[in-house]
């Protein structure tokens, strides 16, 4: 699908997604003038580093082995008894180094050096590729790191500039913006990136109802996995039974009210032989069996769960439901296109 999404509303898609909403209204002047997608995060992103630099990069620390003339940290006896190191007087050691090359900042230099090369703006891609530079000479030289080891590298609650930085320069790479040379983002969206801005839609929908509804007493999970209820199968039939994950789940444990939410970043209607408009039938039979698959006695919300397909709004605005079998079943819209405020309005009030 290709949208023509109005920039500002694709960041604050970002925002949500990135659980990033305190710095929202922060940057609005570099959003209404930025020319697309990459010259924004450009933009911001040599601003917060920057503002990184003027108070020192964040530290970290790595594993380390080396062969010394003094103890550091914990002798590696093997090594040192093999190599006969003691009798000239070294000794092998393992240690934690104090370091500037941690994940995030090999990360936020590589996006620095991509984004040099993709900007068009002259002066903001000379300032990342300086920015670049200057990671370089205070240390930051390793590669580029794997999404294992910024996993492994946790940022601290204390550390909202740090997250900012990481998101920004995740963002790069999570291929939202495009490497290719044609093509651009705040126009039409290539449709080899429509399954990215789809997840960053449904992030930015689960985090929008979690900062909504988790005061009311509501729990939100993302990415649920569910199980089908078999009771008698064949030897082969695990491995080629589909699985079923769910976007977003929300429970209300009070009331034993339970919403499924299944975002699809598509149109909501297809075209059929008698009619122009109608819900695509393999998104309604899979909210279908969600429901219907997860009936359990003793579970009074499964009993009644509610499922709702969620999409952007392409033509006209859509909110109808029904109920099957006591399951309510809606459909709905949320429109990209409108203005910040009304977008973030329908987003928060999906429910």
């Amino acid at each position: 699908m290709a949208t023509a999404i109005p920039l500002r509303n694709i960041w604050l898609l970002f925002l949500y997604a990135a659980d990033l909403v305190q710095f929202k209204g922060r940057f609005d002047h570099q959003v209404e003038t930025a020319r697309d997608l990459p010259d924004l995060v450009a933009r911001l992103l040599t601003h917060v580093v920057e503002e990184r630099l003027r108070r020192n990069l964040s530290r970290g620390y790595r594993p380390k082995a080396a062969t010394l003339s003094r103890v550091r940290g914990r002798i590696d006896m093997l090594e040192t008894t093999t190599r006969q190191l003691m009798d000239r007087g070294r000794i092998a050691c393992r240690f934690e180094e104090h370091t500037m090359d941690t994940p995030r900042n090999r990360l936020v230099r590589a996006a620095l050096e991509r984004l040099a090369a993709r900007v068009a703006d002259d002066l903001v891609a000379h300032r990342c590729r300086q920015l670049a530079g200057d990671f370089t000479r205070m240390g930051v030289v390793g590669p580029r790191p794997s999404w294992a080891e910024l996993a492994s590298d946790q940022i601290g609650r204390n550390e909202s500039a740090d997250r900012f930085m990481v998101a920004l320069a995740r963002m790069v790479f999570d291929t939202i913006i495009p490497t290719e040379d044609a093509g651009g983002v705040s126009g039409t969206l290539p449709d080899s990136t429509d399954h990215l801005i789809r997840r960053l839609f449904e992030r930015a929908v689960g985090n929008a109802l979690r900062l909504e509804l988790q005061p009311q007493g509501w729990s939100v999970t993302q990415g649920k996995r569910l199980s089908w209820p078999v009771t008698a199968a064949s030897p082969g039939i695990a491995a080629i039974l589909p699985g079923m994950q769910t976007d977003i789940e929300l429970n209300h444990p009070a009331t034993n009210r339970r919403i499924v939410i299944d975002t699809k970043f598509t149109a909501i209607f297809t075209a059929s032989s008698y009619r122009e408009q109608i819900l695509k039938s393999g998104y309604l039979y899979q909210l279908y069996a969600y429901l219907r698959s997860q009936e359990r006695v003793g579970d009074p919300a499964s009993l009644t769960s509610e499922g709702m397909l969620l999409h952007p709004q392409i033509a006209g605005a859509v909110n109808e439901e029904m109920m099957i079998q006591g399951h309510r079943m809606r459909f709905r819209t949320v429109d990209l296109m409108a203005d910040p405020g009304a977008f973030e309005i329908s987003l928060q009030g999906v429910v």
